[in-house]
């Protein structure tokens, strides 16, 4: 759980001290205000990742050279996340360095919804990829590795493409031969996670998406790897057939500049009784299969690490009529600890103001927060 948050030049805010008192924390102010940087400051910390943005320039306000998120854990550990205007990130623990920022995931277990993720069924396979690689990351942390490693491993080849006329032809095809087996290796082990993932959480899913309809509604998860994969997830066999598909396609690949072999051509299909949410599904059951997502995530760490995870509900209370919001707040229980924003108060349906710190953004003063 988090018991403290600190902010320096993040964002909008020149500085923030929270010390989170209830189970409950509402951020509440008008749009602009800074309620969303201030839950993406925890998103970061529990997965190193923002929603919102690939660069960490944007997470330095204007002007400055650099800006910090530290935060306390309820069992005394202090962690810290560094961004500069020039360099790398850093990471630290109890006042640590660490060489790797990936030794930082586990710390705070969170997970995050927000109206971005509205767009999960409608919009492109990547933001599907992405939910469901924040979704293993949270459930084994050196998966971010395999994607660290994979993306380079593929911007590496490709770069060896343009450079083909450089070297001679035994060469540069013996080159490609060892970043196919290294590929092949890492796509592998991408692959099963994934399908591994899906299948955990599909009945949880599955669940939420039968009692938010009234069980008029069915949904399934399907993987849809970019690799023609045959058999059980065997590594032997499923990375000696990558192997020979990036073979294969080497002259389309020579031609179009594309390798079309890996998971980062990877889908995620739900499927709503049987049939493409994203193509026939309503805003109404897009609406409620998102949600039936999160709540399988949240429910599947909670069983994985038998203690609950820390939620992050970014205004999403608009999207949600009262039923919706009630049966999340069962969901949540009082075990959750959750961090909610709002532009107004009076957007909480239930029980979600009771026993809960309440920050008020629309009389802020130059960003900067004194709430301990």
């Amino acid at each position: 759980m988090l018991h403290q948050l600190e902010l320096q030049h993040f964002r909008s805010y020149k500085r923030l001290r929270l010390k989170l008192t209830e189970q409950r924390l509402l951020v509440i102010g008008p749009n602009g205000s800074g309620k969303s940087n201030l839950l993406e400051s925890v998103e970061l910390l529990g997965s190193l990742r923002s929603h919102r943005c690939s660069n960490d320039k944007d997470l330095i306000s204007w002007g400055q050279d650099s800006s910090f998120i530290r935060a306390i854990t309820s069992d005394e550990e202090k962690i810290e996340l560094q961004f500069q205007n020039s360099g790398a990130r850093k990471a630290y623990r109890n006042g640590k360095l660490l060489s790797r920022q990936l030794d930082l995931l586990g710390t705070i277990k969170c997970v995050g919804f927000s109206t971005f993720d509205l767009a999960l069924v409608r919009g492109e396979p990547s933001l599907r990829r992405n939910w469901l690689d924040r979704v293993i990351q949270q459930l084994e942390p050196i998966y971010g590795d395999l994607i660290t490693r994979f993306n380079r491993l593929l911007r590496q080849r490709n770069q060896l493409w343009r450079q083909r006329n450089d070297v001679s032809y035994s060469d540069h095809h013996a080159l490609l031969d060892t970043f196919d087996s290294q590929m092949a290796l890492v796509s592998t082990r991408i692959h099963r996670r994934r399908s591994r993932a899906l299948k955990h959480l599909e009945p949880h899913a599955l669940r939420w998406q039968k009692k938010l309809s009234k069980e008029r509604e069915s949904l399934e998860l399907k993987y849809l790897p970019g690799s023609l994969l045959e058999g059980e997830e065997e590594e032997f066999i499923w990375r000696t057939l990558i192997e020979k598909q990036l073979l294969e396609q080497r002259p389309n690949e020579e031609k179009l500049g594309l390798c079309k072999v890996g998971p980062h051509r990877d889908e995620v299909c739900f499927l709503i009784n049987g049939l493409p949410a994203r193509k026939f599904g309503s805003a109404g059951q897009q609406r409620t299969l998102v949600l039936a997502l999160k709540l399988a995530e949240l429910e599947l760490v909670r069983d994985i690490y038998n203690q609950p995870p820390l939620l992050v509900l970014d205004d999403v209370f608009a999207e949600l009529d009262p039923m919706r919001q009630l049966l999340l707040l069962e969901a949540v229980g009082e075990d959750h600890q959750c961090l909610i924003s709002a532009t107004h108060i009076n957007a909480f349906e239930g029980d979600w103001t009771k026993n809960s710190q309440l920050i008020d953004l629309h009389d802020q003063q130059k960003g900067v927060w004194e709430l301990m």
